[in-house]
């Protein structure tokens, strides 16, 4: 499949994506992964073994639509929890004696 990454045409296929992906070891995942193999690795850094540039010269969804055309399951970020309300100290004393927190 012939795809662009930082502006340079690449041919990729799935085995070769397979095949430049042997022997890597995966570095921890903070942001958006690709799941090659068995293994789970960074976008950045797929990006990086199969154009052999620099990480700062494509972005995370250039290679992920790439890598979702060949068949890779991808996972983009984490959704972040909804934040909890904080009571004062006096809304949790109220809580504490069965009178409902006023918010």
């Amino acid at each position: 499949m012939r795809c662009v990454i930082a502006r340079f045409p690449f041919d990729l296929t799935k085995s070769g994506v397979l095949e430049s992906m042997k022997g890597i070891k995966p570095e921890q995942v903070i942001g958006e992964s690709v799941i090659i193999g068995r293994r789970t690795y960074p976008v950045k850094q797929v990006g990086q073994v199969i154009t052999r540039q620099d990480r700062r010269d494509f972005s995370a969804g250039e290679v992920l639509r790439a890598m979702t055309q060949l068949g890779f399951t991808c996972r983009g970020l984490p959704q972040a929890a909804a934040p909890k309300s904080v009571l004062s100290p006096f809304q949790q004393a109220s809580v504490m004696l069965g009178v409902p927190a006023a918010a």
